[in-house]
Order: structure tokens, then sequence, then C-alpha cells
């Protein structure tokens, strides 16, 4: 019952990140000729460039969804099945999405404004997405494959993939537009790092009386090491295990889940770590 309503949520706040997307790119940000991030910024540019070079013209959401599939094939060998699923999701949704919403200024047809609420709204999406465990495609699957490998901020490759679309975009079309894509690519990063945190570590103190059947269901969840230590209860005087376990906090949404799962009564601490010497998995 438990595992279907988490993944109705994650259903939920997939498909709801896919529309804030597309709404934030068919409502500010391509009335104003300005950029979005990952691979729908990619897809807009190519999609502008073939419209005014060629005599052909193909939609953004045509394109990203063709830009993705080797994208999906990356995020099926390297972040697993479900994430897969989610990522597909995602780009399908907002593919759909990027047909049907009309391409108008919403409220404003100033530059700035647009840049950085279609960037704020974005962001919201693409964040909340990640938190709960998929990706809207593209580049932010190639950011969160790096991430998970490097433990560096996800916002970061974010930004630093996101410089072939600026300076394209200035080298076609003015480095105005492009000075406006940079602003939005900020929004986009900052919030992304605000709302995801991959990069931020956390120790989590898990005082239980199931500490072996714990233990074993972390492990088939969780690739991360655990401390145990032998503990008494100064009130009580019962004997009980203590868990240590350094992770990632993206990590600790499923690390609560197994805790309530196989000891709902567990005390745990969790603190944030300030650095992590010596061995540490980060994928």
């Amino acid at each position: 019952m438990e595992r279907n309503k988490d993944l109705l949520i994650k259903i939920f706040v997939v498909i709801v990140g896919a529309f804030l997307n597309a709404f934030a790119m068919n409502c500010f940000l391509i009335p104003v000729h300005v950029y979005s991030s990952g691979f729908a910024g990619l897809a807009q540019l190519l999609s502008n460039i073939i419209g005014d070079f060629t005599p052909f013209t193909v939609s953004t959401g045509f394109l990203l969804a063709l830009l993705n599939i080797p994208v999906i094939i990356l995020a099926w060998k390297k972040l697993g099945r479900s994430f897969t699923f989610f990522s597909v999701l995602s780009v399908g949704v907002m593919t759909f999405f990027l047909e049907i919403i009309p391409v108008k200024p919403l409220f404003s047809h100033d530059i700035l404004l647009n840049s950085v609420f279609g960037g704020l709204i974005a962001a919201i999406g693409i964040g909340y997405t990640f938190k709960y465990g998929g990706s809207t495609g593209g580049l932010d699957i190639i950011a969160l494959v790096l991430s998970k490998l490097k433990g560096k901020s996800v916002g970061n490759y974010f930004f630093l993939f996101n410089a072939i679309i600026i300076l394209t975009a200035g080298y076609l079309y003015g480095m105005e537009k492009a000075l406006y894509t940079l602003v939005n690519l900020y929004v986009v990063t900052k919030v992304i790092d605000t709302i995801h945190t991959s990069h931020v570590k956390v120790t989590a103190m898990i005082i239980t009386s199931k500490g072996e059947e714990l233990s074993k269901e972390i492990h088939s969840k969780l690739v991360r090491g655990i401390t145990k230590m032998d503990a008494t209860g100064a009130f009580t005087n019962q004997e009980k295990d203590v868990l240590m376990i350094v992770l990632t906090r993206y990590e600790l949404y499923d690390l609560e889940h197994i805790i309530k799962q196989v000891d709902p009564k567990a005390f745990t601490n969790v603190v944030e770590t300030v650095d992590v010497l010596g061995e540490f998995r980060k994928a």
C-alpha cells in the first residue's frame, strides 16, 4: 500500500514538473527568444536554426523527444530502470504539453521578467522531478550521472553544459539574447541546487531493536556502508543496535521509507556532514 502511494506521488510530481517546464518555455521563454536549459533549450535552438536557415520547420517538442533517445539509453544503463521510466514519462509529457500549449507571452513582453520567471518555473519543475527520483531527460541525465560519480553540484554541471547554448545563441542571434539566456540559466541553476541537494552529505544515526533486518533492507536499496554499534537504553536498560550511515541528502528520502517499513519505532538522528574523508562511494 505504501509503495503504491509513493509510486503515485512520484508519477504526479513528474507530470507536474514536465508541465511546468513546458509552460515556462511556451509562455515565458520562447516568445521572447530566450533559451531554456538542458535539451529543452537545445531543441528550442535547433528548431529556430532549422526554421531560419532551411526551408523546413520542426517543432521543439519533436526535437526534444528525438534528442532524448540516446540519453534515455544511458539512463537505463547507469541510473536504473525506475529512474529511466520516470525520465521517459517526463520527456513524453513535456513533449505533449509543448505541442498543445500556445506559444505566447502570458503576462508581459519584457524580456528580463520572462527570463527570470521562466527560469524559476522551469527550475521548480526540474528540481522536484529530480528530488523524487526522475529527470526531465537530456542534459539533466548527464548532469545527474556526473554528479553521482564526482559528488559535485548538479547545478554546476547544468550550467557548464548550457554554455554551448549561450555561445551559439549569441553568435547567431546577437549577444543580447545570449545574456538574457545567461540570466535564465543562473536562476535555473540556483533554484535546482536549492531543491535538489544531492551533493550535500548527511549522517544518520539509527537506534533500533531490529538492527540486522534493517541493515539488510538498507543494503538491498542503497549502496552504502553501515557501521553497527551496541547500545543500551539508559531508562529501559534494553539492548539496542545503533546503525551509522553516511549518505547524500538525495538518498535520505529512500532511507526514511526503509526505516518506516522495517521499524517505525526506530529513533533516527540526521545531521549534516561537513566533509567525508576516506572511502565514500559517490555513485
